[in-house]
């Protein structure tokens, strides 16, 4: 062989800088808004976590309701139903946040379980694979950060900057548009200085709500690129379970001791990572769809005013929506595929070289590869590429029944 097998005492002195590079996008998305996991006692930085974990809610709780009361009051079914799309994506950002902070301990755990896997890594190969899969796990986080902030803070940055002319009695008064409908009888934001702070709040609601749903995106995609690089280390361990070289039953033994013990611990990583992400997967799923409905509506109620800033700003929004739902079914997808091709692999091997005992251990591997861990949407429906189709299909179907009904 190529490289050893036996497990040996050293380890990989660098694991402390590849642990970091695996992470790191998740601590500087996580960390602003006060949902990165902390094991530290010190009593001034868990207060500090507290006062911004508060902060996060009542900005998310001073969008949400007024925009509730909005469309409860307002009598213009047209204007409801445009305030309707901005809601559900606050509600499933505070629904997304609290699901982060209640799983803070399940998402330690998964953390922890990496930086293990990186120190204990023991062959160069090995570790390369590891660097691959948290290189791809890091392009997956960047790239729904830039399409989630960019989408969503273009359209309120350019609702904020177009002006809304407003008739009160006998004045005439101009004021900021606010990206999510407030309800006015609660406080009056037509006027200035009132208007400005209430459109500075959303905005910064805005970009704490696209940060929690980035963040959630980062972490499931991280913990599964992870886990994808340890079955992929398994695979090589599998293939090489057979040496032409040599033909000791104790050897081959204690391989295949090493091969169970890290199937195991890699099937109950990817556990851990369904009970982080299963909440979060499910409100996405659902508020995703709901959003991607009412674009369309948008698009297809404005498309005659050829207002060319708000099709493309909702164009973005769309496109950002969708990658996002794609991006967890993706990974789930790919995820599962890692999964059970550990037990192709165990019968793709030389197994009628080994000896016949050890070779009837391997029926457990293939036994224990069919049962595969899935990421589910509330333990409910199975992310896979043919459930980001099915929403698809579904935003659509419930969009021409809003157009039949509203229009």
């Amino acid at each position: 062989m190529s490289h050893s097998f036996r497990m040996s005492p050293t380890r990989n002195i660098a694991y402390e800088r590849d642990s970091e590079y695996s992470i790191q996008l998740n601590r500087w998305f996580l960390r602003p808004i006060g949902a990165w996991p902390s094991t530290s006692s010190n009593i001034a930085e868990k207060i500090l976590s507290r006062s911004i974990q508060l902060i996060c809610h009542l900005l998310i709780a001073f969008t949400v309701i007024p925009c509730v009361l909005y469309i409860i009051f307002e009598p213009d079914v047209h204007l409801k139903l445009k305030a309707f799309g901005p809601m559900i994506h606050w509600l499933m950002g505070g629904a997304n946040y609290c699901s982060l902070l209640l799983r803070s301990y399940e998402i330690r755990k998964c953390i922890n379980h990496m930086c293990a896997d990186w120190r204990t890594v023991e062959r160069t190969c090995d570790r390369e694979v590891m660097l691959r899969n948290a290189k791809f796990g890091r392009f997956v986080s960047t790239f729904c950060a830039v399409f989630m902030q960019g989408g969503v803070c273009s359209y309120s940055v350019i609702t904020a900057v177009t002006p809304a002319i407003v008739q009160i009695g006998n004045i005439t008064i101009t004021m900021h548009q606010l990206p999510c409908p407030f309800y006015m009888e609660l406080v009056d934001a037509r006027y200035s200085p009132m208007n400005e702070i209430v459109l500075g709040l959303q905005l910064l609601s805005t970009i704490i709500v696209n940060s929690i749903t980035v963040g959630a995106c980062s972490l499931a995609a991280v913990f599964a690129m992870h886990a994808c690089g340890q079955l992929n280390i398994l695979v090589m361990k599998l293939d090489e379970l057979v040496d032409g070289t040599e033909n000791k039953r104790e050897t081959t033994h204690q391989k295949l001791v090493i091969i169970v013990e890290h199937h195991l611990r890699v099937l109950s990583f990817v556990s851990q990572i369904e009970t982080v992400m299963h909440q979060i997967c499910l409100i996405e799923l659902l508020g995703c769809t709901t959003d991607m409905c009412m674009l369309g509506y948008y698009t297809i109620t404005e498309w005659e005013l050829h207002d060319t800033k708000n099709l493309l700003t909702y164009a973005t929004i769309f496109i950002a929506m969708s990658c996002n739902v794609f991006i967890f079914c993706y990974i789930a997808e790919i995820l599962t595929e890692q999964c059970r091709k550990i037990g192709d692999m165990v019968y793709m091997t030389k197994w009628y070289r080994l000896h016949h005992k050890t070779a009837l251990d391997l029926i457990l591997i293939i036994s224990r590869s069919n049962a595969v861990i899935r990421i589910t949407a509330g333990k409910m429906i199975q992310l896979s590429i043919s459930t980001f189709g099915d929403v698809m299909k579904t935003s659509f179907a419930y969009l021409n029944i809003l157009r039949t009904v509203a229009m």
